[in-house]
C-alpha cells in the first residue's frame, strides 16, 4: 500500500496527535492490535491479486483504546474488493 518497505502503513509511528488522551487508557496496546490487523488485511489483498498501489491503510486507537483500521482506496480498487466479498459470500452461501 505505502509506507516503509511497502508495508502497508503511513508511518511506523503511532498518531499521538489524533484526538483527546484520557489517563489511564492504554492506547498503544490498541495502536499494535490495529498495526497487526492492517498488515494481516494487505497480506489478504495481496494475496487475491488487488492491486493495492493506490490503497492507503492506517492503523490507530479510537477513544477508548480499541485498535482502528481506516482503509482508503480508489473507487475501481474499492469495486474490486466488493466483487470478490461477493464471490466469497456466494461461495460461502451468504449471497443475498
Amino acid at each position: 500500500m505505502c509506507g516503509p518497505g511497502g508495508d502497508g502503513f503511513d508511518s511506523e509511528a503511532a498518531d499521538l496527535d489524533g484526538g483527546m488522551w484520557v489517563r489511564g487508557v492504554d492506547y498503544m496496546s490498541g495502536w499494535r492490535d490495529a498495526r497487526e490487523a492492517a498488515s494481516e488485511l494487505d497480506d489478504a489483498l495481496r494475496l487475491v491479486g488487488v492491486d493495492t498501489t493506490g490503497a492507503r491503510l492506517r492503523a490507530s486507537a479510537g477513544a477508548e483504546g480499541a485498535g482502528v483500521v481506516r482503509l482508503e482506496l480508489s473507487a475501481a480498487t474499492a469495486r474490486e474488493i466488493a466483487m470478490l466479498a461477493r464471490v466469497a459470500a456466494a461461495r460461502l452461501g451468504r449471497a443475498s
